[in-house]
């Protein structure tokens, strides 16, 4: 299918890395030009070139984006040399402190972090987005957003807050050309989770099998209908059907991709 994609600019925040660059890697497929956001320039270098090297259209924009003069900078290279038609809002960070743990400083920095930082992009993008008369707006949310979970609730409660700013925006952009939605991704597989996966093994009787490890613990801790981890280039697949011209009908939308993870409707 084609997505319709071609001629279209991209920016995806944090893509030099996991899910992002599952993201840049496939909006560049379909033919948009992607720009490649980080904040370590040598990483950010090795998508891009990756993304070069595969016959499609890459740059790359630096910069801390929990700063509003990181935000600027980002902001500025993004949009160098053209518009920017489709801001996928992925950056941010994880905590997994209980609320024992969290001090107030914790939650404040997670929020600057996770939901501060879309604003930031936000506010420097989407303006010229309404000169165009389309444009995208996509925002990476997650399950614990819906079903949030005991522990790390200052991370949980960062990821509500985009699923909640991300509807506020589309009835804001109303009959502008552009939409807001947000993607929820359940528990993705990746090495980090690989590795804490077996580190945590022991504790829990998985084995040493990796695949039995990955088994047991779906089973144990995120129960679903698929009975495994999801893969980035499911993510990625999501968020590139939504920056499609056959998605213009959807707006203020969640859109799951969990596995069924979340029991709800």
């Amino acid at each position: 299918m084609d997505l319709k994609l071609k001629g279209k600019r991209a920016l995806v925040t944090g893509s030099s890395s996991g899910l992002g660059e599952s993201i840049v890697k496939m909006l560049a497929n379909e033919g948009a030009t992607v720009i490649v956001h980080g904040r370590n320039e040598d990483r950010a270098k090795v998508v891009c070139q990756e993304i070069i090297n595969n016959g499609g259209m890459a740059e790359i924009a630096l910069g801390d984006l929990s700063t509003d003069n990181g935000a600027d900078e980002v902001a500025s290279a993004a949009l160098k040399n053209g518009q920017i038609d489709i801001l996928i809002n992925n950056a941010g960070v994880t905590s997994h402190k209980s609320w024992g743990e969290a001090t107030a400083i914790d939650w404040a920095e997670i929020y600057n972090n996770n939901v501060v930082s879309y604003v930031r992009m936000i506010q420097r993008i989407v303006p010229q987005m309404k000169t165009l008369g389309w444009g995208r707006v996509i925002h990476i949310g997650g399950g614990l957003a819906i079903q949030p979970i005991k522990e790390q609730p200052h991370y949980n409660a960062t990821l509500a807050a985009r699923h909640n700013l991300s509807i506020s925006l589309a009835r804001t952009l109303q009959e502008t050309g552009i939409t807001s939605n947000v993607v929820s991704p359940g528990a993705i597989i990746n090495p980090m989770v690989e590795d804490w996966l077996v580190n945590a093994a022991p504790k829990f009787n998985w084995g040493t099998d990796l695949e039995e490890i990955k088994s047991k613990a779906v089973q144990q801790l995120i129960p679903n209908d698929t009975g495994r981890f999801g893969e980035p280039e499911e993510i990625a697949g999501a968020v590139a059907y939504l920056c499609s011209t056959y998605a213009n009908y959807i707006s203020g939308a969640t859109i799951r991709v969990d596995g069924g993870t979340i029991k709800c409707l």
